[in-house]
């Protein structure tokens, strides 16, 4: 058996499954987008992506998973034409607000979600997926963005399955159901005949930045789904147990950063 024996993308599927993965309705981000402020955030992480990204031959840019527009609006000015694909209509609508509040005359929008037909999505040079590569079925998500990008990917996906610290979620007696590694991605990409490069970028827990028990209850309830009575009393005592370490939200996590050509010949 050698590696291009091994189903990669079923592997993955089946991960996801086990895990519960599922995509989150589109109205859940046209709500979040319309609690976002006007002008996008610049953060550590968006920095981080940015600083990553390698320009060098590209004029055109799409951003897949666009949201309100923090990396694909931060681009825009050292880009021809920008255009931001995303299947939230909010989140559409946030990033041409964003990219008039800017001052930006050459972008563009098309709602579209990773499962759907792209034949009609314009191919640009560089394309990239920004926290945004939570898909069910990753070989078609990289087959998509490879066809799509003239030059050029560059994507970040999640390094370990999980954004909660996985000793915390023990702790409350739940058991840890990771998401896919980003490995599957380098195996594909290496299936596909691509040179993947690799590289990291350092986040908080999710449940960081909290002040108390109480603010830390009601965030963990929300990013793990109803807590019961007993695991609200065991991650209380967790939180005790170490309150600068719950501060931190756990354990943080880290996002790996994945870029290829796609003008090179396949090996």
């Amino acid at each position: 058996m050698t590696i291009n024996d091994i189903d990669f993308g079923q592997l993955y599927r089946d991960q996801m499954a086990q895990a519960g993965g599922r995509e989150k309705p589109a109205s859940a981000w046209d709500a979040k987008a319309a609690k976002m402020p006007i002008t996008p955030v610049q953060s550590p992480y968006s920095q981080a992506f940015i600083d990553r990204t390698d320009l060098s031959g590209c004029e055109t840019l799409l951003d897949m998973g666009c949201g309100t527009g923090t990396i694909a609006l931060a681009l825009a000015p050292r880009m021809k034409d920008v255009t931001g694909v995303d299947y939230s209509a909010g989140m559409l609508q946030a990033f041409q607000d964003n990219a008039l509040a800017r001052g930006l005359s050459n972008t563009r929008t098309i709602q579209r979600a990773w499962e759907d037909n792209w034949d009609d999505i314009p191919q640009c040079d560089l394309v990239v997926a920004s926290r945004s590569t939570a898909v069910m079925d990753m070989a078609d998500a990289l087959q998509k963005l490879d066809r799509t990008a003239r030059k050029r990917v560059c994507l970040t996906n999640l390094v370990g399955g999980s954004f909660i610290d996985p000793g915390m979620v023990r702790a409350m007696g739940r058991d840890v159901l990771p998401r896919p590694d980003y490995i599957f991605i380098m195996n594909i990409l290496y299936q596909m005949g691509r040179y993947p490069r690799l590289d990291y970028i350092e986040a908080r827990g999710r449940l960081a930045g909290t002040a108390n028990i109480d603010e830390f209850l009601i965030k963990a309830d929300s990013a793990l789904g109803p807590l019961t009575a007993t695991e609200k009393e065991r991650l209380s005592d967790w939180y005790q147990a170490d309150p600068e370490r719950a501060q931190r939200g756990g354990e943080g996590f880290w996002w790996a950063f994945i870029s290829w050509d796609t003008n090179q010949a396949p090996r």
